[in-house]
């Protein structure tokens, strides 16, 4: 029997604010976040990446290059409601911190549970990008928004 017999690999539609949408390979096994471990990335105000560092490369399975200059949404799993996204939008637009947690899509359509804070980066008093952190959460708060969450599809 093979992983698609078991219903542990499923191709997903997913469709972004944008309009844009995608295809992917959702295969539900997590890889854990590594101990110690930070993940970093910068992006431009439409969130297309500028900056991310080898963590980040690790853990999203995507190469450097597909990584900077795609959208930061190239991570985003089904999994995760809409609304989600557009609270942390309406908050970094304001210019305000934004934390929360956040399910991952990996290249490999494995995923990962990161908690993730989300800068705006300001230069001159002019809103020029974000920079967002990533750390490993915690299994109680993975499990607390898995049940948020799915309330909220």
């Amino acid at each position: 029997m093979s992983e698609k017999d078991t219903g542990a690999v499923r191709e997903e539609l997913i469709k972004y604010y944008d309009g844009a949408e995608r295809v992917a390979t959702i295969i539900d096994e997590e890889v854990a976040f590594p101990d110690g471990k930070l993940i970093v990335s910068r992006t431009d105000l439409k969130g297309i990446i500028t900056h991310v560092n080898q963590a980040f490369v690790d853990m999203s399975a995507y190469s450097r290059d597909e990584l900077v200059g795609a959208n930061h949404n190239i991570l985003r799993h089904p999994d995760m409601p809409a609304v989600a996204f557009k609270g942390l939008w309406d908050t970094i637009e304001n210019g305000e911190k934004w934390q929360g947690y956040v399910k991952n899509l990996r290249k490999d359509g494995r995923y990962y549970w990161v908690k993730a804070t989300v800068i705006p980066n300001v230069r001159d008093g002019k809103l020029v990008g974000y920079t967002s952190v990533r750390r490993k959460p915690s299994r109680s708060k993975i499990v607390e928004s898995e049940k948020l969450y799915s309330t909220l599809m």
